[in-house]
Order: structure tokens, then sequence, then C-alpha cells
């Protein structure tokens, strides 16, 4: 009988562990997956979604995908979205991702994936507010608002400050009033010597900043007056249902993938249905990495980014690498249980 296939789990305090500090070398990570994706040296299927008719504001999404280079991985990364968890005190979302050799197929390790998926879109974030920055040929800005203060938007901001990024003015502005004072509390912790600014409306917000990040559970567009936007600012929709067809038709546009950003009612969806067509899309954040993609400064820039599986994975087997490098693997003996096709 063939020794069983290890296979281990790996906690979300491990995870948290191994990625203090590493705003840096994921960011750096997550752009090469980027790269790697946009040279076809990734598989990314379309997501799955579960829907539930009695719990039509849930659902959990399914990511397989595939990472090849040095450090090749296949997977699937099984997240949840249940905004009612939040009136328990428990976080939005919760996700597990599951990694496989590609040499034979056997899953290897479970990861904790809310963290790895929280991670991967603020690296994506950071990454596409700098190199946007750029393709305008203008500085970073540096007053930032922030609709949404979850957990995302506060990963969002870490990945920000840890890339270099240092801002005059932090606003804040959230539905729920408790949720804005516990973000500017954790930007108090943060220290620094930007200004904490709490808006009473996302209108008052967009007009005051100049990068601004829509880290929402929003299912439909709420901000309709392109106007807002006359400023020319760098959008980040990480959220991607916030805006209405009219702010993304006033604005240069860039989204990760446009297959998969162009589905589920998407604000950029919602903009190709309602003209027949992609004319609006100025490129992906790839084209921009290549410097083939110049944006304009006179117009408002929106990064709308679908989240791709192969980030999670990169991310995933690049934290696993780094826990079993120290030793900290927790291996689940006899996973595998029948491995003899004749039970001998």
């Amino acid at each position: 009988m063939k020794n069983s296939p290890p296979f281990a789990v790996v906690t979300g305090s491990q995870i948290a562990q191994a990625l203090v500090g590493q705003e840096k070398a994921v960011t750096s990570l997550v752009e090469e997956t980027y790269r790697r994706h946009g040279e076809g040296d990734t598989v990314n299927p379309p997501s799955y979604f579960l829907r539930f008719p009695d719990r039509p504001e849930s659902r959990i999404i399914a990511l397989p995908a595939s990472v090849g280079g040095s450090s090749p991985v296949d997977g699937l990364k099984w997240i949840s979205s249940f905004p009612r968890n939040i009136e328990q005190g428990l976080p939005r979302a919760s996700a597990a991702l599951l990694l496989n050799n590609p040499a034979n197929g056997y899953p290897f390790a479970l990861l904790e994936g809310s963290i790895i998926s929280a991670v991967r879109t603020a690296a994506s974030a950071a990454l596409a507010a700098e190199r946007l920055s750029a393709a305008r040929n203008q500085p970073r800005p540096t007053r930032v608002g922030f609709i949404g203060t979850g957990l995302i938007a506060r990963y969002i901001h870490t990945y920000l400050a840890g890339n270099g990024w240092e801002f005059d003015e932090v606003g804040v502005f959230d539905l729920a009033p408790q949720h804005a004072e516990s973000f500017a509390g954790y930007l108090a912790r943060c220290g620094g010597p930007a200004t904490t600014v709490r808006h009473e409306t996302a209108e008052d917000l967009i007009r005051a900043s100049d990068l601004i990040v829509f880290a929402t559970v929003a299912g439909a567009p709420h901000v309709h007056d392109a106007e807002l936007f006359a400023h020319n600012p760098l959008v980040l929709g990480v959220s991607l249902r916030d805006l209405d067809p009219a702010v993304i038709l006033a604005s240069a546009n860039i989204v990760d993938d446009v297959e998969h950003c162009l589905k589920a009612g998407t604000s950029v969806h919602l903009t190709e249905q309602q003209t027949g067509g992609r004319d609006f899309l100025d490129g992906t954040l790839y084209d921009v990495l290549l410097g083939h993609t110049m944006l304009p400064g006179d117009r408002p820039v929106v990064f709308s980014p679908f989240g791709l599986g192969v980030l999670d994975l990169a991310v995933g087997k690049w934290v696993y690498d780094r826990v079993r490098e120290g030793g900290g693997l927790t291996y689940v003996d006899d996973f595998f249980h029948e491995l003899d096709r004749y039970g001998s």
C-alpha cells in the first residue's frame, strides 16, 4: 500500500502571522500573478454563485483556478457572503482555500481563506492605485476616502500604507455610523499625520477625496451623479456595484479581466447592457502594467476588479510555503484512506 499523500491545515492565526509586514512582497506577488494571467499562464474559469431563495442577500461563491510558473498550484476558493452576520458580531465573509498538487491532483492543504481573500484584494487595490496614478502622469493622491468601512477597507488602508502611501486626509463614510466610528478608531491607532474626517454622506466624501475606495455590500448602484467626480479622482471600485452607468461612461475604465468583470450585475456590466457595447472600457490592469494604456488626467479613472481566483491561489501557496519552511504545518494523518484499488 502506498504512503498516504500529506494533507495539512493552515489556520487563520498562522496565516495572519505569515503576512505581518509583508505588504510589499505580497503586492509584488499579485503583480507577478496579473502578468502571468495576462500571458496566458493561468486558468481562471467563471466564478460559480450559490444563491438561496430564502436568503436572497446571501451567497457562496466557488472560484476554481490554476497558476503556472515556478511554484504552480491548482485549487479552489470557497467564499461566503452573509451580510446579516454583522448583526451577530461576525464578519460578513468567511472562506476556505483548497490547494491541489498539479502533479497528481491530490489536495495538499486547506487554508483559512478570508484573510487571504482580503489580502489579495488589498494588494490588487494598492497595485492599481500606484500604476494607474503613474499612467495618468500624476503623483500619488494625498486625500483618500473610504465608502464602506469593513474588513476590506481596513486591509486596503494597511496595504496602501505598507506600500509607502502617505495621506494628508482620510475620509470615512458608512451607512452604519458605529462602523465608521470603529474605522476611525483603527486609523487613530495607526498613527501618522493624516487627519481623519467623518463624512455625513457618500457625496460629501467623494467631493473631498482624490482617491476613493468603494468597499461596500451594495447590490445595485447608489451613486448616480457623474458631476460628483468633476475633480477627476482615482476610484477603486472594489465592491463593483456602487456606480451608476452614467458615472462609468463619464470615466476612463480599467478592469482586471474583461470577461469576468462584465457579468453578475456589476456597474460595468450594467453599462454594457445599457450601451450595447464595450467601447467605454480603456483596458485591463495588465495593459497598464505593460505600458500599453495611458490614462487621461482630465477624467475620473475607475478600476473595477472582479477578483480573480488565481490571486487567491498565488497568495495562498506563498503563505503555505512560508508556514512549511517555518516548520508550522499541522498534518492530518490518513486523510486519504482508499489508496489501494482492490483493498488488499
